[in-house]
């Protein structure tokens, strides 16, 4: 059978879920010998691989050189990239043509003030959180759920609407003393709110994925398969304790996030770190 556009979709998706550039370029060429007009997808593919390689520069330059107009998900790949690569000038670049694209998105406004909040630009925050207010835009607050027992338990950060949230939290106590001793330091930079190292070392104690797990350490034992579903991307934070925790509890952990599915067994995880 010859492949098409559909088949490179897959095969360069394969290369940016693993870091694959080699091969992505590689099949990138193969597909323009074959005839094959890369589709908006295709071209999706190529810059996400580029971009969760670090290679900012080179995925911007092809985003540039596209033939057809660049989709607002284009942007906003290069936009995620940009705040792990602290490469304020494409952010800038990526957020204008985002927020021309989609200026009523809220995942757009979060995405920049975010970025904006990782480099302590504080007033640039106030003022983006003011247009989505005076926008009547509204962000999709983080969510995290796992069913016990036929029912699901929804979290958001630091939630104090279970009935049993003494407990959870008795539970994220014993798992920050067993992160601490496993010599685990908090990546408070994950916390993009303007307070001290201690109130975000808190904060991150009780991210929606976090008391999630600790509800299923609770109410379930091993070797039951904690799985947890989240709405939006794992925190790097979290991700980390979450290898921790498979090790020192000895049980299995499986969460769905929007990118993929993370399985933690035994101190480590299923993506291998790159998501």
């Amino acid at each position: 059978m010859r492949p098409n556009n559909v088949t490179f979709i897959g095969v360069l998706s394969a290369c940016a879920h693993s870091g694959l550039v080699d091969d992505g370029r590689r099949y990138w060429s193969i597909m323009q010998n074959l005839g094959i007009k890369p589709s908006m997808e295709n071209y999706g593919c190529m810059i996400d691989l580029l971009c969760r390689s670090g290679l900012l520069d080179d995925a911007y330059s092809f985003v540039i050189d596209m033939p057809i107009s660049p989709n607002s998900i284009i942007w906003r790949t290069l936009l995620v990239a940009c705040k792990s690569s602290n490469r304020i000038d494409i952010a800038e670049s990526a957020s204008k043509r985002l927020l021309e694209l989609e200026p009523h998105n809220p995942e757009n406004y979060v995405l920049l003030s975010n970025l904006c909040a990782s480099n302590s630009q504080w007033d640039r925050v106030s003022y983006l959180r003011k247009k989505m207010k005076d926008s009547n835009v509204t962000a999709v607050a983080g969510c995290s759920s796992i069913e016990i027992n036929g029912y699901l338990h929804e979290f958001v950060v630091s939630d104090d609407s279970h009935p049993e949230i003494k407990e959870i939290r008795l539970v994220l106590r014993e798992i920050a003393d067993r992160v601490r001793r496993a010599g685990h330091k908090p990546w408070t930079a994950a916390v993009l709110h303007d307070v001290g190292e201690e109130e975000k070392e808190v904060a991150l104690c009780e991210h929606s994925e976090r008391l999630a797990i600790a509800y299923g350490l609770l109410k379930t034992k091993a070797p039951h398969v904690i799985r947890v579903v989240k709405n939006l991307r794992f925190c790097p934070d979290c991700h980390e304790v979450a290898k921790i925790i498979s090790k020192s509890y000895n049980r299995e952990i499986i969460v769905r996030d929007r990118v993929r599915f993370h399985k933690f067994i035994g101190g480590s995880c299923s993506c291998k770190d790159f998501w």
